[in-house]
């Protein structure tokens, strides 16, 4: 029986050793397989090792950004079409939103009264221009009196002369020659008298012909009086407001219609008075509306008011954009950039300058370098190369010389890096658009 027991336990025992003799040698072979794994694995410490980087475009841009002002637009101008004399509105025909052109009539009042007073005047007219025809009619007559009275004198101052002449020679007595003198003394009276009375009748003429101006006046105000009965538009544009109806009685001064000339917009900014001294009159401005989010419009300013809000210190800034399709309508919010036509450059993060730790950004170092992505038929690598810098701000920098806009350059990286180091565009890279 104990010779059995030892016989199954040396047969236990013999597999038993022969599995440990094998998990030893396994064991002691696996750091070279592993080893050798590595190094045959990407990235592994045997390959190529690529530094991660972060990569951006170079573009040109403006190193400080120009705030936006926000306004409201509206119309170029706005009329009131109001009535101007007293009448009943018998007849109006548009609506908000209906387009009227400069001289079109737009409503009509009752005008019978204007009517009468008019041909009222016009009678009166009439009977100061018959007046007038009298009184010149009479002014011949005292002219031809005048010419009559005329021939007297010269018969008379003859005849008196004549008579003289015989009394000298005794052939009549002297009571005969005095009788003739004295006849053509009173036709010299005569005619002094008829010429007055051409100067009178003349004055009379000129009298009749003012009462004729005068009603002729008259007749002119009551025609223009009766035009007012209709309703014209003043100017080109669209119907924004409607505030009565036909059959109203309207009262001189009495709203009917508002006007709005479309043609330009206006929009009107507040503006800080640190900011006015970059503000010029008929300076470009940009103006984008939230209606139009892709469109942007070039617009003017047209004034810069002289007098400030005296608690904010905002002054007032009027802008004129065209809208010669009528797309704009009033009320819509205007965001206005007053960017000034500076040079833009080509500006990048401060993080993409080599070696620049947080003193060195903050100084004025002007001369640096970055790297440049360079794409080869197997592999991306970087290239160092020298930068000119310009002025820094908001953690950016503007690159004078040394950086194309268009070109890739490394913004960040996971650690250091070198010239000709193999690299790996992070997902949060740019890249050029396809077919570049």
């Amino acid at each position: 029986m104990k010779i059995q027991t030892n016989t199954v336990t040396r047969q236990l025992l013999i597999p038993c050793v022969f599995g440990l003799g094998l998990l030893t040698v396994s064991c002691g072979s696996l750091p070279k397989e592993s080893a050798e794994a590595q190094s045959r694995r990407p990235g592994g410490r045997g390959g190529d090792q690529k530094t991660s980087v972060d990569v951006a475009i170079a573009r040109t841009n403006l190193l400080r950004p120009q705030p936006d002002y926000i306004g409201n637009t509206t119309p170029f101008r706005t009329v009131s079409v109001r009535s101007q004399v007293e009448g009943r509105l018998i007849a109006l025909d548009l609506d908000v939103g209906d387009t009227v052109n400069r001289g079109k009539i737009i409503s009509q009042l009752d005008d019978s009264l204007l009517l009468a007073a008019l041909q009222e005047a016009e009678a009166e007219l009439a009977a100061d221009q018959s007046e007038v025809a009298r009184a010149m009619n009479q002014v011949s007559n005292a002219r031809a009196e005048v010419e009559r009275a005329r021939l007297e004198v010269v018969q008379a101052r003859a005849d008196a002369q004549r008579q003289r002449q015989l009394f000298k020679e005794g052939a009549i007595a002297e009571q005969t020659s005095q009788q003739a003198q004295t006849k053509a003394q009173t036709a010299q009276q005569v005619l002094q008298a008829a010429i007055e009375n051409v100067r009178t009748q003349k004055q009379a003429v000129a009298a009749a012909q003012g009462r004729v101006f005068a009603q002729q006046a008259a007749v002119s105000a009551a025609k223009e009086r009766r035009s007012y009965s209709r309703l014209i538009s003043p100017i080109t544009g669209v119907v924004i407001e409607k505030t009565t109806e036909p059959g109203n009685l309207l009262q001189p001064g009495n709203e009917v219609l508002k006007i709005a000339d479309f043609s330009r917009i206006k929009v009107v900014v507040q503006v800080s008075e640190l900011e006015l001294a970059k503000i010029q009159l008929e300076q470009a401005v940009q103006v984008r509306l939230d209606a139009f989010p892709q469109k942007t419009l070039i617009g003017r300013v047209t004034r810069i008011s002289p007098v400030a809000n005296a608690t904010a210190r905002l002054i007032p800034i009027e802008i004129l954009i065209p809208n010669s399709d009528r797309m704009i309508g009033s009320g819509l919010l205007a965001r206005v950039n007053f960017a000034t036509e500076k040079i833009q450059r080509v500006v990048i993060p401060q993080t993409a300058i080599n070696g620049e730790n947080e003193q060195q950004k903050n100084s004025q170092k002007t001369n640096d370098t970055i790297f440049i992505v360079q794409q080869t038929e197997d592999k991306t690598k970087v290239k160092e190369r020298a930068v000119t810098l310009g002025e820094r701000a908001d953690g950016k920098v503007e690159i004078l010389s040394g950086l194309q806009p268009g070109e890739s350059y490394v913004v960040r990286s996971t650690k250091p890096l070198k010239e000709g180091d193999a690299i790996n565009l992070s997902i949060l890279s740019e890249k050029e658009p396809q077919g570049k």
